[in-house]
């Protein structure tokens, strides 16, 4: 995070380590590529600790002091090529019952090109306890024969660098924001990046363009109003800075994008960065239909209220979030002329050219899904499965467990690649098999639900039991079946 560094992708977990007095420890690990034209490519970590979640003995300052053992590996093929360990000291402090501070640490690791996976391991030195294990994969991609760029770093501050250090690039201090989400109350996403090779590949002092831009996930399009535009002169390093005001920005999931265009607005390259935003009370803005002409469409010939409304509520599983809310909030109360001009739109912003054959190849998908999970209470699009199957197509592999004594009726989901991720999961479960309504548990999908504990999540426990102490129930959870087919589901790897 020196001079020309932004996070390509924050490829982040959070780590939830059990603990009884103190709080649990709980820590926050992202990762940032970064290339250096003097010294090539380098990673830039940023782990985060919840100083609350630490233990405090007294020091020789008579202060109470929190010591954090990190050991960092970044291994290939099982060979380490670089590691990183040390004590990580929080801040000394004189009361320990107000304690509202995160311990924040930065590394930066030359490494050279290729996939590594990183190994993390925090001990807490004044606390007994198994040490907290975590496991990520980087990869690590400049090719100089062409522009590439860094990785898109959210920051949460900045400010003008009055010395040389390791958080500063760029002549600025940088603070990055440790986290993809954006609460209501932050209403400004900033943003760092570096572009490598323009110099070389368009020519000393060409001009090109950069766009930068906030794109729904579900339809891969920029978000009105959230789109600027940039010249640049071409140079060794060309840095980008900016920022976006998201107080308007409707809750949901988004894609933070940069991208590089030649003068014919032309796109050469581009990086982007998942962001999730909550920001309830934002409304759909209706007029924004008046402008669209449904006469002698296929969503003109649609008469009946009832079912225009529930073909709208079906589209919900890949409606975007500015689309959600007219769902949640306009279709119960609005008019036909109205549905019938969302509809319309709403399958025009997915195909263009066919709207009519998107939306019938995605009803084909509705009915099937209501076939196959469709439970007593719910449709089969208002089911996990069902939202998942729609919103990510058929997976490539499907385990389903049944008739394990010691795990609730529960499927893993395997996709090779999907909505521009891979090697996705998703655990479904149920406590009910009778109800065919399973529960999303865990995935690693950016966006989706994410719990560390899943497997505990679908184990059944001893009968009139409500702990979940793997000590107290070892005969439960015993690895031959408490791990027997889960564990092996789960991390079976395309």
């Amino acid at each position: 995070m020196k001079k020309f560094i932004f996070i390509l992708s924050l490829l982040a977990f959070t780590a939830m380590v059990s603990g009884a007095k103190p709080a649990s420890l709980r820590a926050y690990l992202s990762h940032a590529a970064f290339q250096s034209p003097e010294s090539g490519p380098f990673i830039e970590t940023y782990l985060s600790i919840l100083g609350s979640s630490v233990a405090y003995t007294r020091n020789d300052n008579g202060k109470f002091q929190g010591t954090i053992l990190v050991t960092m590996l970044f291994k290939q093929n099982d060979s380490i090529k670089e590691y990183r360990k040390y004590d990580l000291k929080t801040a000394e402090i004189e009361d320990t019952t107000q304690i509202n501070f995160i311990v924040f640490d930065q590394q930066r690791v030359p490494l050279r090109e290729g996939k590594y996976d990183l190994e993390l391991q925090l001990s807490d030195k004044n606390r007994e306890m198994q040490p907290f294990n975590a496991k990520d994969i980087i990869d690590i991609t400049f090719d100089n024969s062409k522009i590439s760029l860094s990785d898109l770093e959210l920051v949460d501050s900045y400010s003008k660098a009055s010395e040389t250090s390791l958080l500063a690039k760029s002549g600025y201090d940088f603070i990055p924001y440790q986290d993809n989400y954006y609460p209501k109350n932050t209403n400004k996403v900033n943003f760092y990046g570096e572009i490598y090779n323009t110099a070389a590949i368009l020519g000393n002092e060409s001009q090109f363009v950069v766009a930068s831009f906030i794109q729904s996930v579900e339809t891969g399009k920029p978000i009105e109003n959230f789109f600027r535009l940039r010249r640049e002169i071409a140079s060794h390093v060309n840095v980008v800075f900016s920022e976006f005001d998201i107080s308007e920005l409707p809750s949901g999931n988004y894609n933070l994008v940069l991208s590089v265009r030649d003068k014919e607005n032309k796109e050469i390259s581009s990086r982007s960065v998942f962001i999730q935003r909550s920001n309830p009370g934002i409304k759909f803005n209706t007029g924004s239909l008046q402008q669209v002409m449904v006469d002698n469409t296929f969503a003109s010939l649609m008469k009946n209220t009832d079912t225009l409304r529930e073909y709208i509520r079906m589209g919900f599983p890949v409606a975007s979030a500015s689309e959600k809310l007219f769902i949640n909030f306009n279709v119960a109360g609005g008019d036909l002329k109205m549905l019938q001009q969302f509809f319309f739109n709403f399958w025009v912003q997915r195909n263009q050219a066919n709207p009519e054959g998107a939306w019938k190849n995605y009803f084909n998908l509705v009915l099937g899904v209501e076939k196959e999970f469709g439970s007593i209470y719910k449709k089969g699009y208002e089911t996990d499965r069902g939202r998942v199957y729609l919103q990510y197509g058929s997976p490539n592999q499907r385990n389903v467990e049944t008739l394990n004594p010691w795990t609730f009726p529960y499927e893993i989901w395997h996709y090779y690649t999907a909505n521009q991720q891979s090697n996705l999961k998703f655990v479904f479960y149920t406590r009910d098999r009778a109800l065919n309504d399973y529960i999303l548990a865990h995935s690693n999908a950016l966006g989706e639900v994410k719990n560390v504990n899943w497997q505990y999540e679908i184990k059944r426990l001893p009968a009139g039991s409500k702990d979940t102490d793997k000590e107290l129930y070892k005969e439960a959870y015993d690895e031959d079946q408490f791990g027997e087919h889960t564990g092996d589901y789960y991390n079976l790897r395309r």
